[in-house]
């Protein structure tokens, strides 16, 4: 059973959550909470296999209650950011703080389970083109640098570094797979390596740190 922690200051919204996952039959709620400290510390007493994060909420919000989350647990559990996307400037510092992706508050049942238990395996679940555009609307202006520096790149292998770029421009696993001629599962472990380099959580945190050492530049589009 995948166990799901939900935090969401709306008491219907953390109902409607609850009545989903409960009828999934894989799933089970671990857990509630309505704001940022509470989350952090259930996380820590439940140890949830995934956080259903709401980002804008009283007190601690979302973005601190990811960072606390990650540094009581760093190998603890995924947590999704639940956002308006439009709405929302802290989707991307959550990204960076360690969160695996983020979910429109408008998502379907459907989709919602599934990016569950495609997080729940330890992958991510944002689309690239969409965290691409998150990136671009945000990339330079945050007063918080990147604490990586770009010679980590020098640890890479050439491939891998072309598998990186491809990642931060947006390609799936299989779509890198047909631009390199390589078997899919072949991408699959050059993903797993060049994350171990760099030591990164997931392609989430690749594409970020893709712009952020200017491996790719925002608003600049393949050829």
């Amino acid at each position: 059973m995948i166990r799901v922690l939900l935090v969401d200051d709306q008491d219907l919204i953390r109902a409607g959550l609850r009545m989903i996952l409960e009828n999934a039959g894989d799933m089970v709620v671990a857990g509630e909470a309505d704001d940022g400290a509470a989350a952090a510390e259930l996380a820590v007493a439940t140890e949830p296999d995934v956080v259903l994060m709401d980002i804008r909420m009283p007190g601690v919000d979302g973005l601190e209650a990811t960072r606390r989350i990650r540094a009581e647990m760093p190998d603890g559990p995924r947590i999704l950011v639940l956002t308006t996307f439009d709405l929302d400037e802290y989707v991307y510092s959550a990204l960076r703080a360690g969160a695996s992706g983020f979910l429109l508050k408008d998502t379907l049942a459907a989709d919602l389970l599934s990016a569950i238990r495609v997080v729940a395996k330890g992958d991510a679940i944002v689309a690239p083109s969409v965290t691409r555009r998150l990136i671009e609307r945000h990339i330079g202006t945050s007063d918080d640098p990147m604490t990586q520096s770009p010679a980590v790149l020098d640890t890479l292998t050439e491939r891998e570094r072309d598998v990186l770029e491809l990642i931060a421009r947006g390609l799936s696993n299989a779509e890198i797979a047909g631009r390199l001629f390589l078997s899919e599962g072949t991408v699959k472990g050059h993903v797993s390596r060049l994350l171990a380099k760099i030591g990164l959580r997931d392609r989430v945190q690749a594409v970020v740190f893709s712009y952020e050492c200017g491996l790719v530049r925002a608003g600049v589009r393949e050829g």
